[in-house]
């Protein structure tokens, strides 16, 4: 009574027209009720396949119904679209990750601790499979499941790795900075993509002047454009590091003219 398919594997149209199609033309005798096609992952299916799925979908809609999953609703045909009822799914919160992740270590016997669960959850961002994929694959690679280990294995900038980065930044010269962070980089193999995510969700910590701050998004936003275009990461370094430059002397100018 049911079919399910991953559309990112079959997502041709020759699926639509053999597996789907004759999966739904056919009724059981003795069995009650709807027959229903699963597709997972149906955004991947080619526009083909869609359009061909819509025709199946009129068709035989009296005994079978369709669940399409999708990650990016803008990849399904407005045709398909206008058949369904959209339902949207978001992000876990932390009371249902946590109670989750206690299940399956339990289960596994693996060895947590407790800032290694808060990291789990930090880090997937209300995403269930992130986190048990982290949490595996930590669990392989070390004995122990802790906000280090976590860290090292995902190549994400530590929160300590962060703080430094900033202090730097906002505190010595930019010759010293430049040369601290650089050397830090090389050494933990980090990218300049993720410590400027950190340093973003870092800023909106801390407690800057409104425009202060709204001059730091401004810059670390055409940072990352340009960086997403290819650029040097040196370069663009440099230039993070001269938004906060400015950013300083900024507070301290509004620190003298208080004073």
């Amino acid at each position: 009574m049911v079919l399910e398919l991953n559309a990112s594997d079959d997502r041709g149209i020759g699926i639509v027209r053999e597996s789907i199609l004759s999966f739904a033309s056919t009724r059981t005798i003795f069995k009650s009720g709807f027959k229903m096609v699963i597709l997972d992952e149906a955004d991947e299916m080619t526009s083909d396949a869609q359009n061909a799925l819509r025709r199946v979908m009129e068709k035989f809609t009296e005994n079978t119904r369709f669940c399409l999953i999708c990650n990016y609703l803008s990849k399904i045909i407005p045709a398909l679209q206008s058949r369904c009822t959209r339902f949207r799914f978001g992000p876990l919160d932390m009371q249902q990750m946590s109670s989750r992740l206690d299940f399956v270590i339990e289960n596994e016997r693996i060895n947590v601790v407790e800032d290694g669960k808060k990291s789990l959850i930090r880090l997937s961002d209300g995403d269930m499979r992130k986190a048990l994929n982290i949490l595996q694959s930590t669990s392989i690679a070390f004995d122990i499941v802790n906000e280090e280990n976590i860290y090292t294995c995902t190549g994400k900038p530590q929160r300590n790795d962060i703080a430094k980065i900033v202090d730097w930044m906002l505190n010595e010269d930019y010759k010293t900075s430049y040369h601290n962070i650089m050397e830090l980089k090389t050494r933990k193999g980090l990218a300049l993509d993720d410590i400027l995510a950190e340093v973003h969700t870092y800023v909106h910590r801390v407690d800057f002047p409104a425009v202060v701050r709204m001059q730091l998004l401004d810059k670390m936003a055409n940072v990352e454009h340009r960086l997403a275009s290819g650029t040097s990461e040196k370069i663009q370094l440099g230039s993070l590091l001269a938004a906060f430059q400015v950013a300083r002397d900024i507070v301290s100018n509004s620190i003298n003219e208080a004073s």
